[in-house]
């Protein structure tokens, strides 16, 4: 991919940015910006050349309709004040906009569209609508990362029309993702939680090839200890599971990839209560399994202490209990205190916020904000938004 710090003059030019800025709002407030901070590295380098910036993103999923709660006036406000530049926020139709008026010549604004999602040609990938955005610029960038699973108009059909480049943070984001499956440094650790196995067996399996160990935590290690003929009391677990686990362990087998689940838990009866640890062997038909007990703490430690890279997707417990948290909390720390000995990519929703929540977000060497990017290229699938810029 051609990437916007290799462009020899953006001097003036007219730069059409798509950016994920799909931050959570209440009451009009953004109540986590950072998945605009991160980009602000992109935005800071073309202020810095002079380029005429023009902003395209959404927010939430406004099926092509106008929707005022959805506006993305929240966000030009905060990025004036982070940018020190005014942000103007275009709320006519962009049909209607001539795209040589946006501009004045003394203009040193960036110009910022509103939710384009509000158009349904943008999720049906519509060719003239593509066509029609590529008008308003003269280059295009992509920092939208965790967008590019989608081909949508503002991210694939769009390079048709114009020269395209990757922004600085999705460059960063897919070198660090190829640290953990093409370019490793070996051996290397997989930390994968959540709730369903079911949304991650393609990831598991797409990695026992090329990686030395594999951790299963959170709901998904239930499926494992059933399987592995343990009671787990009313424990979250999917149906009609055995097939998945029995195939993730024969491939495991196949490759010499080791696979651990946990060797003890920590319990309660109900998702408020307290903590008791117990071994496999004493669960009880009313316990919860809630998170890891502290030899498999140990454990995961011991592993990362013989690894040079890991890879961390999903909590290992119910953390949003703090009496949960600790097996995600003791994983974050440790990473952080290996942080000169190890290469460390995490990613997710839940992750970043047991990130938050221990204090190590800003340790770790790459943080992503992609949910569903994040996943499908660790599954090995095509991204469309990496497809159309090569």
């Amino acid at each position: 991919m051609k990437k916007i710090e290799d462009f020899k003059d953006l001097y003036n030019k007219k730069v059409l940015v798509r950016l994920d800025l799909n931050v959570p709002l209440k009451n009009d407030q953004i109540t986590d910006t950072t998945r605009i901070d991160k980009i602000l590295p992109t935005l800071n380098f073309l202020v810095q050349h002079k380029s005429k910036i023009i902003i395209i993103s959404h927010i939430g999923r406004p099926k092509g309709k106008t929707n005022s709660a959805l506006s993305m006036a929240p966000v030009c406000d905060y990025l004036s004040k982070k940018l020190s530049k005014k942000v103007e926020l275009l709320n006519q139709n962009l049909f209607e906009i001539k795209p040589e008026e946006i501009f004045d010549k003394s203009d040193d604004k960036i110009v910022f569209f509103e939710n384009i999602r509000f158009y349904e040609q943008e999720e049906k990938n519509g060719e003239e609508f593509a066509k029609m955005l590529s008008k308003f610029g003269e280059i295009f960038v992509n920092d939208a990362f965790s967008c590019s699973h989608r081909a949508h108009a503002s991210v694939d059909k769009i390079t048709k029309y114009m020269p395209s480049y990757c922004g600085l943070q999705m460059s960063t984001e897919i070198d660090a993702l190829k640290k953990v499956t093409s370019d490793i440094d070996r051996p290397i650790t997989c930390i994968i939680g959540g709730s369903k196995i079911s949304t991650k067996i393609s990831v598991i399996k797409n990695l026992i090839p090329k990686f030395e160990n594999i951790v299963i935590v959170g709901g998904m290690a239930n499926n494992f200890l059933k399987y592995s003929g343990h009671n787990i009391g009313k424990s979250l677990k999917e149906e009609n599971c055995n097939p998945i686990v029995e195939e993730i362990l024969s491939l495991a087998k196949e490759n010499k990839c080791n696979i651990l689940t946990p060797i003890d838990v920590s319990v309660g009866k109900n998702l408020e209560d307290s903590k008791t640890i117990k071994r496999l062997g004493e669960i009880e038909e009313d316990d919860l399994i809630l998170d890891i007990g502290p030899k498999t703490i140990q454990l995961i430690c011991s592993l990362l202490e013989n690894s040079k890279t890991v890879l961390w997707n999903g909590p290992l417990g119910y953390f949003e209990n703090s009496n949960f948290a600790i097996g995600s909390i003791e994983i974050a720390k440790k990473i952080v205190d290996l942080k000169d000995k190890i290469y460390s990519v995490a990613g997710g929703g839940d992750t970043i916020a047991v990130l938050n929540q221990a204090g190590a977000f800003k340790y770790l060497n790459f943080v992503s904000t992609a949910g569903g990017a994040f996943l499908e290229y660790l599954e090995g699938k095509e991204i469309p938004g990496i497809r159309a810029l090569n």
